[in-house]
């Protein structure tokens, strides 16, 4: 590394992206370094229930440290993770593949031939990320089963590719995935629990694979630190190196650090990257692309939880995702799962009203609850909300475009092409009502849906697109940001095309990719 640099490069955030960069890089002998925002948590770290909200929730403004982040905007309501390994941390650790679709369509669809090139990345993230078939059919999993018998679809009924250790239940074992350079691991107790944050040491989350071999290489993390600045030196374009900005996570008077690099990835997740990119275009970087903060998709989903009143079905038995339902070429459904205890959602949760129309939809939340009222206030005080509860997840190829950009009181969002984001789904909410039946419940929704019909996501994705130009995208086909040398995207922002499906695994997959383009470091 030259002299005048602390650091061959430095990554921001510590995702999939992020992770994967970390280690691939410290493999080719380059000095890394990883700022994330979020905390490190250790396994007893975690929330016992999402009601500890002090551990579960990200809002710094209050001193909420945790994991889950909850951003609203005008069109989506989106959550993400906070915290070394990112995503990792609250996800499902579902892993499907997308299907064609994906790879030939959006603004990277003629760079490449995306899905015989990105397999074998596929396969490596896959084995880095422990995935395996979900052994374990839970009590949702076998009601789902059941529904895709009902509904016709038994035949597109399967366990889902999952990121855990499951080995003998409670039982710690020497790392089992990379000949014992891993930690040790724990089987998974089955508690439903992997959203709020595994306690058990069975989850793969990112702090267990990438970023514990990329720490045996050499490369540093500093957590609870947030990047302000990414300045070029000397070139405009970045070529000699960039001063890097950072200070305390939340800090208004904290002490400001400052460190030289040769390059930056930019893997801060699509909450993280684009809002800092639109911050830096107005000074440091202004030559982006104006593309910045378009393209950005919601994955096209609904979430939608029904409460069953059968004292006898514990709906939080088994792992957060232990199996899908593929509905048509276009669409699949998932039952999501919290443990026993964590109900939180309830506190925001109102009943679904299939209606577009504001003033018809308020009438019908008005006259719903007369329509059954004993059994809607047992759905409202349930014991056990999380116990009761089996979430669908409700996902399409189907396409829409937001834009994301800097307003008054920071963030918002504004539609670009295709359909406004939409909370009233008809596919979704129709399977929702045959699945409440069939588990004698009714079905909630985030109150934001029922009242404003604003949809939630838990996937959301772009706003640093792959393009042939500054006019198509923000970044190459390589992942390089376009008008800047050694500066890359890896993270949920370079998703180009809606994959339909949970998208953990191909951010790692396109990530591997990336990584595998920069030339070891003797070689640079």
């Amino acid at each position: 590394m030259d002299k005048n640099f602390d650091y061959d490069y430095v990554i921001i955030g510590s995702g999939f992206g992020g992770s994967v960069s970390a280690l691939r890089l410290s493999e080719k002998g380059y000095k890394v370094l990883v700022i994330e925002k979020g905390r490190w948590f250790k396994d007893n770290d975690l929330p016992k229930t999402n009601w500890n909200l002090r551990k579960w929730l990200w809002f710094p403004k209050i001193f909420f440290f945790g994991i889950q982040n909850v951003a609203f905007f005008k069109h989506a309501t989106i959550l993400n993770g906070i915290g070394v390994g990112g995503g990792s941390l609250v996800y499902a650790n579902t892993l499907p593949k997308p299907k064609t679709p994906f790879f030939n369509h959006g603004s990277w669809a003629k760079l490449a031939d995306w899905e015989s090139e990105l397999e074998p990345f596929y396969e490596t993230a896959w084995k880095m990320l422990g995935a395996v078939e979900n052994p374990y059919l839970g009590e949702s999993d076998k009601q789902f089963q059941k529904l895709a018998k009902d509904i016709g679809k038994e035949n597109s009924f399967y366990p889902t590719k999952v990121s855990i250790y499951f080995g003998e239940k409670d039982v710690t074992v020497t790392d089992p995935y990379f000949k014992g350079e891993g930690p040790d691991r724990t089987g998974c107790v089955l508690c439903g629990s992997c959203m709020t944050g595994c306690r058990h040491n069975a989850k793969n989350t990112l702090d267990k694979n990438y970023l514990h071999l990329a720490q045996k290489k050499g490369a540093k993390i500093i957590s609870e630190h947030e990047v302000i600045d990414v300045l070029p030196i000397n070139k405009e374009d970045g070529s000699e190196g960039y001063t890097l900005t950072f200070k305390k996570t939340a800090s208004l008077f904290g002490k400001k650090q400052s460190i030289k690099t040769k390059g930056v990835i930019f893997s801060g997740g699509v909450l993280g990257t684009i809002p800092l990119l639109l911050k830096l275009k107005r000074a440091s970087l202004p030559n982006i692309s104006a593309r910045l903060g378009e393209m950005v998709r919601t994955n096209n989903e609904a979430l939608i939880m029904n409460v069953s009143l059968d004292k006898d079905k514990d709906m939080s038995d088994g792992i957060a995702i232990g199996s899908m339902i593929e509905l048509d070429e276009n669409s699949h459904i998932e039952p999501v799962r919290y443990g026993n205890g964590s109900g939180f959602w309830r506190a925001s949760a109102f009943p679904m009203v299939s209606e577009k129309n504001w003033f018809k939809r308020m009438i019908k939340l008005l006259i719903l609850p007369f329509t059954d009222p004993i059994k809607w206030l047992k759905v409202f005080f349930v014991k056990d909300f999380a116990k009761s509860t089996s979430v669908i997840l409700f996902m399409q190829h189907l396409d829409s475009t937001l834009k994301l950009k800097k307003g008054l009181l920071g963030m918002k969002s504004e539609i670009v092409k295709g359909e406004t984001p939409s909370a009233f789904i008809p596919e979704a909410h129709d399977i929702a009502k045959k699945y409440s039946k069939q588990i004698n419940g009714k079905s909630l929704v985030l109150s934001l849906e029922t009242i404003l019909g604003t949809p939630s996501t838990a996937h959301i994705l772009g706003g640093a697109v792959m393009g042939e130009n500054t006019e198509q995208g923000v970044i190459d086909k390589n992942n390089k940001v376009f008008a800047y040398e050694n500066m890359f995207v890896c993270d949920g922002s370079f998703i180009s095309a809606n994959p339909g499906v949970n998208p953990a695994l191909s951010i790692t997959a396109i990530a591997e990719r990336a990584m595998s383009k920069i030339p070891k470091k003797s070689e640079a």
